[in-house]
């Protein structure tokens, strides 16, 4: 037999088939053996519950800007731990900001566009 002969032609397709089945049906046991080990999903009364005084609202307020210390050295982000994140207060003026009226809102330089 050689290798163009039909029956070669139709069985190592065939064979090749079953490899990849074969694979298929291991990899799908591997995936469900993984699966088992995984902890459970939290029951219903496991689950998180709202606060007693209702649900939590976002809160949007202006911040007072905070100067960075300056100096010789670069600070790290546990040097400004103090200074920048802790620091900051609430704006006097709470209104937020508006665009100029003479401005497009959009990049570029904001003038009146095409006329």
């Amino acid at each position: 037999m050689t290798l163009s002969s039909p029956v070669l032609g139709g069985v190592v397709p065939f064979l090749v088939g079953i490899v990849i089945v074969g694979a298929l049906i291991a990899a799908v046991w591997w995936g469900h053996r993984l699966r088992e080990r995984e902890p459970a999903p939290p029951h219903p009364h496991e689950q998180p519950r709202p606060p007693a005084s209702g649900p939590v609202r976002e809160v949007r307020e202006r911040r007072e800007p905070v100067e960075v210390p300056r100096g010789r050295q670069r600070l790290t982000p546990h040097q400004l731990w103090g200074h920048v994140g802790g620091g900051s207060r609430p704006a006097m003026d709470q209104e937020a900001p508006t665009w100029d009226k003479k401005g497009s809102g959009a990049s570029g330089s904001g003038g009146p566009g095409r006329t």
